[in-house]
């Protein structure tokens, strides 16, 4: 049913999210989806790697927009 496809789809539709890295600091986009990360996020500055399926590391903050 077409009616159902935006309630079913938003709950499948990943977040990206702009962080710092918890190692250096430098930004680095991740993608989420229900608070566990999608797939590997690499920062492009130390290398740092989240991979995918571990929940949104803790002492990651969210970058926040100014």
């Amino acid at each position: 049913m077409a009616v159902l496809d935006g309630c079913e789809g938003s709950s499948r539709t990943w977040n990206l999210e702009e962080r710092s890295c918890p190692q250096c600091g430098e930004e680095m986009d991740v993608y989420t989806l229900r608070g566990r990360v999608v797939e590997d996020a690499v920062c492009p500055k130390c290398g740092y790697t989240i991979k995918a399926q571990e929940q949104v590391v803790p002492g990651m903050k969210e970058k926040e927009e100014q």
